[in-house]
């Protein structure tokens, strides 16, 4: 007998995409709270919910064991985006709730837009489009020479994943030296290991954010490591703001530890402090490192191929490694 997956309750706390929503709506039973809090969820939810789908990064909201708890016919939790540092993957995959994220599909956009944050940062590229947008172009002459280039610089990677492969790959093309840290080394990879960050950091004068969040990566790029890296360095973060430890950053900025930064996440979203806003040696995104419509529709269907295949075939296409060893029950 063929399951009607429209039977099965999908609870979507909070925003989320709006194909990822609408694709729910015309193949499960969508079900919705204003925002991931364990204090919303009824009685019937309780009863009745058996995936989550979810972006928990928005707002620094959590699914933790008490959201999990709250849900305990949950089997799965369809995480929108590829880092899932807003979902407690170890209780889940220990409590037997399978959670994915949506790997592969983004890769080359926020690799795109690595490099173009790198660029921008290194030839001042915003700051330029305001000089001629401003008058200065007629007024004052040309821009002044940028200070800084890609010409000659030693490229260190922190996060040698499929986004930081992506990255590496491009940066080939622009005949710059790639060397990268990871808690172990990556196999069949030509760059140059570094075992410690500082040892990146010591041995490069860019340094490419693209680690994931949590309590391993927290302030990981502390004062001791933009010391390292120099007074020619520029650090570039698209991966999770919670890695850098911002206030060093802004004084690192400030007095010259480091020439610039290009950030395109920060700790407290959409929170920006106020001295890397105030910093001229800064180009600040806000978060749009896969934000196209193309990449963020492939990330929503990803998203809802999950709860499909987990319910109409008994597996996940994108689990998380802590939880692959989760069965459909």
């Amino acid at each position: 007998m063929t399951l009607d997956l429209r039977s099965i309750s999908i609870l979507v706390p909070g925003k989320l995409h709006e194909h990822a929503v609408s694709r729910i709506g015309k193949t499960f039973n969508l079900v919705a709270i204003d925002r991931i809090d364990p204090a919303l969820v009824t009685a019937d939810l309780r009863d009745t919910v058996r995936g989550i789908a979810a972006s928990p990064a928005i707002g620094g909201s959590f699914v933790g064991p008490d959201f999990l708890r709250a849900l305990p016919n949950a089997e799965i939790v369809a995480n929108f985006g590829v880092g899932y540092d807003g979902v407690d993957a170890a209780y889940a995959g220990a409590h037997g709730v399978m959670v994915t994220n949506t790997p592969d599909v983004l890769t080359e956009e926020v690799a795109d837009t690595t490099l173009a944050l790198l660029l921008a940062t290194l030839r001042e590229l915003p700051r330029a489009e305001r000089w001629l947008r401003d008058g200065n172009w007629v007024r004052k002459g040309n821009y002044p020479l940028s200070p800084l280039t890609l010409r000659g610089r030693s490229i260190g990677i922190f996060g040698l994943g499929r986004i930081g492969f992506a990255v590496a790959r491009r940066l080939e093309a622009f005949g710059v030296s790639v060397s990268y840290h990871n808690r172990r080394r990556a196999e069949g990879v030509a760059y140059a290991y570094h075992p410690t960050l500082k040892g990146l950091a010591e041995a490069v004068n860019t340094l490419i954010c693209i680690a994931p969040g949590g309590a391993a990566t927290l302030k990981a790029i502390n004062a001791e490591i933009l010391s390292a890296l120099g007074p020619e360095g520029v650090l570039v973060n698209i991966g999770r703001g919670s890695a850098v430890d911002e206030d060093a950053l802004a004084a690192a900025l400030a007095n010259g530890t480091i020439a610039a930064a290009g950030l395109d996440v920060f700790a407290d979203e959409p929170n920006v402090p106020q001295a890397l806003l105030d910093a001229p040696n800064t180009v600040l995104l806000p978060h749009i490192g896969s934000a196209s419509v193309h990449t963020r529709r492939a990330m929503a269907d990803l998203c809802v191929d999950n709860l499909v295949s987990w319910f109409s075939q008994g597996r996940a296409l994108t689990p998380v490694p802590e939880t692959v060893h989760v069965k459909a029950k």
